[in-house]
């Protein structure tokens, strides 16, 4: 039996092996790719930079544990990124199967372990001088989809009248500053299934909120339409989008370099894994090919 038969028959756990081996050593090589940034990606960098120390963005956590490791590099680089800039930020969570757990630990990691008021310790251990409910809060997750969006364009205290936490939000001075959308300068939703789209075709076509996207790379090619559509401003399209949008922030700013490097994940080094898993794939994919066409021909040589 030839090399290529032997291939065809190969046992398909040995793939799943090597696809193993291969993704740790992308893990752990310090290997950095070259990204060429888009121009969707760079208009949420400009976004961000334009904005004044002050101004309010609002951050949807819409996704669940199935994509955090495609959604989760998103939110940490952009939560980042505004705390970096003294923006202030309003997280809450809109999707159903594990969107409030993933808001939460996309807020300790950004932020430091000292979250939770109710323990009394309200600083961040990782910005200096920011703090729970002055500089960032935690709403939750709240049902309702679509109704919910609606009711948070100028009644937001009714939509969430407590945090997280379950404390009135109007005991923080950041909780009474935002009433509606009218008091955010924009909104990033974190995305996963149709939760971004409504953000694009009903707050931002009815109440004229900007919207940034950050989805998972299969959803990429629906949300291009409304970025074309000019219904949202920005959007990050899988690990390349968060990538992108990573190596922008992390050139500029070295507190934010810093503490992308001390993560045992981030978009960077999931780009590097992806390269090299699918380089195998694709190698595979080749080898498996002509195998196929070798033994086609032998056959019809018999």
């Amino acid at each position: 039996m030839g090399f290529f038969q032997r291939l065809l028959n190969l046992d398909r756990r040995w793939l799943y092996l090597l696809v193993g081996i291969i993704a740790i050593i992308g893990l752990k090589a310090p290997l950095k790719l070259p990204i060429k940034v888009t121009e969707e990606v760079q208009a949420l960098y400009d976004r961000v930079e334009s904005l004044e120390p002050g101004d309010v963005i609002l951050v949807s956590f819409d996704y669940g544990p199935s994509t955090a490791p495609e959604n989760d590099p998103m939110a940490d680089v952009l939560i980042r990124h505004a705390l970096t800039r003294d923006l202030r930020v309003v997280a809450l969570a809109l999707y159903p199967i594990g969107g409030a757990a993933e808001g939460i630990e996309e807020l300790r990691r950004c932020v430091g372990e000292d979250l939770n008021p109710s323990e009394g310790v309200l600083a961040s251990s990782v910005f200096e001088g920011k703090s729970y409910g002055v500089d960032y809060i935690y709403l939750g997750y709240k049902d309702g989809g679509l109704a919910t969006m609606r009711q948070m364009n100028d009644r937001l205290h009714e939509t969430f009248p407590a945090d997280y936490f379950g404390t009135p939000i109007t005991d923080y001075p950041l909780g009474r500053d935002v009433t509606g959308y009218g008091d955010v300068a924009f909104c990033f939703s974190v995305a996963t299934g149709i939760i971004g789209e409504w953000w694009a075709n009903l707050v931002n076509a009815q109440y004229g909120l900007p919207v940034a996207v950050g989805c998972t790379a299969v959803s990429a090619p629906k949300y291009f339409a409304y970025y074309k559509a000019g219904q949202m401003f920005s959007l990050l399209g899988g690990l390349k989008g968060a990538a992108e949008y990573e190596g922008l922030v992390r050139s500029n700013y070295d507190r934010i370099e810093e503490l992308t490097n001390a993560d045992v994940y981030n978009a960077s080094k999931a780009s590097v894994i992806q390269a090299f898993v699918y380089s195998l794939i694709t190698f595979f994919i080749i080898l498996g090919n002509i195998g196929f066409l070798l033994e086609r021909r032998r056959q019809r040589n018999l």
